[in-house]
Formats: structure tokens, sequence, C-alpha cells
């Protein structure tokens, strides 16, 4: 199958432009430019991974998200929080709508390629804090997808079921240089180490049992995950 890979430039849609390499035809991989903290950071490596693995790579600027949206992650927002990244706290980070925008623009970016399917790496550890990360809404969008083109576009989600650990696993077996993505939300040089993204990418190495290539400004104990209340 003709595939588009959404790629940020992150471990897991790194990871499964991997995969998808090895699954399908990649006929190209799309970054959004919305005008959040850390896009500088990692688009780099989305053209990074892209042009090692021969694949073409489309960035697609969203400026106006910066300008009109609502969210801490964006450079018009506020501070990014710090703690585990199922915090509550962490909902400031939630760009409105990102994933159903991007998805959107994507099925007719693949469509004008003549691709048959989307590659999006929403995993289950963005369910808790990420409405349009959810399996309720993939599979919603997923079928609009299909109904609103011509060649019935599919969207995969190979890392809906899984865990962030399990990516990282993954992505060890299939060779990727996690050096070279970046996860961190307050895009600074370095990686933070105490934001949600970073606790979330230090606690999947661990978990993983891999050696975590990262260099964090803060590598002091992980906080605890929050308890579940009904």
């Amino acid at each position: 199958m003709k595939v588009v890979v959404l790629v940020s430039g992150g471990m897991d849609s790194v990871v499964a432009l991997y995969q998808a390499t090895e699954d399908h035809e990649v006929v190209a991989a799309l970054s959004f430019d919305y005008g959040s903290k850390h896009n500088g950071r990692e688009i780099p490596f989305a053209s990074f991974h892209a042009e090692r693995l021969s694949v073409p790579h489309e960035v697609i600027s969203l400026g106006f998200m910066n300008d009109l949206f609502s969210s801490d992650l964006l450079q018009s927002g506020g501070d990014i929080p710090e703690g585990h990244y199922e915090e509550s706290n962490m909902k400031t980070t939630v760009v409105p709508f990102r994933n159903g925008i991007m998805l959107s623009i994507a099925a007719g970016f693949a469509e004008s390629c003549e691709a048959e399917g989307l590659v999006i790496a929403a995993h289950s550890g963005d369910h808790a804090i990420y409405p349009d990360c959810r399996e309720e809404f993939m599979q919603s969008m997923g079928e609009a997808i299909r109904l609103g083109t011509y060649a019935d576009i599919r969207v995969i989600r190979p890392f809906i079921d899984v865990r962030k650990e399990d990516i990282a696993a993954r992505g060890h077996e299939l060779g990727v240089d996690f050096s070279q993505t970046w996860s961190c939300y307050k895009g600074g040089n370095i990686h933070c180490g105490k934001c949600g993204t970073c606790v979330e990418r230090r606690e999947a190495f661990q978990i993983a049992g891999l050696e975590d290539p990262t260099e964090y400004l803060d590598s002091g104990p992980l906080p605890d995950k929050p308890v579940a209340t009904r």
C-alpha cells in the first residue's frame, strides 16, 4: 500500500516512519509547523530520518494555530507544565483538535499523491490527556477520511494499542537512532527532563530496559504516576 506518514520528529512518529517502510511503500513524510515551542527542534529530525530512508519530506505551515488557538504548547501560550505526563495539569498543552486538523490536511495531500493510507503514531499512553488521540476519535476520523476521499484513504494507527516503551523497543529493533529525535515540549537546546514529554521519554527507556541516549538538564527521580480517579 502507498502511504503518507505524519512525522513530527519525535520518537513515536520516527519509529512509525521506519515501521511503515517495512510494511508499505512510503511516498512522503509529512510534518506540520504549527507554532509549537518545540517545532524548531523536532522538524529537522523529521527531515534527517526521511532523508536517511530516501523518503520525500514535506513541511506544511499552520501558523494560524499559533495565532488563534489557546494552548501552552504554542509559542503564544504560557509556560510548559512539569510533572508526570498523565497529570491533569498537562491538559494545558493540548492544542485544540490538532490531530483532526492535521489528518484532514494530510488526507488531501495523500489523495493528491495517489496514496491509499495515512500513518499516524498515536499510542495508548496519549489517551489520558489528548482526546484526539483516543480510539473513538481515530475510528471516527478514519471513517470520515475514507468516506471523503475517492481513494477510500485508510488511517493506519500501528501503535494505538501499545505504550511508549513498546515503541522504544520496536524502534531499537528497527535501528532507529533515538539521539536524533526530540520530545521536550519546552524546545530548548537540551531536553529539560521534567516536562511531561521528557518524563514519558525517560520512563519509556527505563521500562523497555534500553539505554537512553538523550541528554537531560535534570535526570532526577521520575515523578509518580497519578492515581486514577473515577
